[in-house]
């Protein structure tokens, strides 16, 4: 089980770790500042196994790698939401950070609620009610498994 944090439609990179932060050198340097703008309180809040729910489009705009990082770097367990911009989801499978589709969980969970999530089961289980998600594909899984595709692929 892990906590919710919610955010709305159309979160885009800049919003998830923003343009003046990506210059530092490490994403332990620049995780703090995740969220910033939206919950100042976002990064000293966040504990390794809970998770970001969004909306639609989470992660549009442009395509730094350093959006999913952080997230992954402060221990978000997956995004789910009811849509992804395209790069943010190719990006965080390249770095290991599951991202789950789920149409009906933003609409009927709150910040702060308790959440667990079976990715092989495709089934988002909160509030005493379960909620049928993406169900991610065996290959794509191990990938995930690995910490990545990056991670895969050094391993080869």
């Amino acid at each position: 089980m892990g906590k919710i944090f919610k955010f709305g439609q159309d979160v885009d990179t800049d919003q998830i770790i923003a343009s003046q932060y990506i210059i530092y050198p490490t994403i332990d340097e620049m995780k703090v500042h995740t969220f910033e703008s939206l919950d100042t309180e976002f990064a000293s809040q966040v504990q390794p196994g809970d998770y970001v729910v969004a909306s639609e489009n989470f992660g549009c705009g442009s395509s730094r790698e350093q959006a999913p990082t952080v997230l992954k770097a402060l221990g978000v367990k997956a995004v789910v939401a009811k849509s992804f911009a395209r790069i943010f989801y190719r990006n965080a499978i390249n770095i290991g950070l599951p991202v789950i589709v789920c149409k009906e969980l933003y609409d009927n969970v709150n910040a702060g609620d308790e959440m667990a999530l079976s990715m092989q089961e495709g089934v988002v289980r909160v509030n005493g009610k379960e909620y049928e998600c993406t169900k991610l594909p065996a290959y794509m899984q191990g990938i995930l498994d690995q910490g990545g595709l990056i991670a895969s692929l050094d391993r080869e």
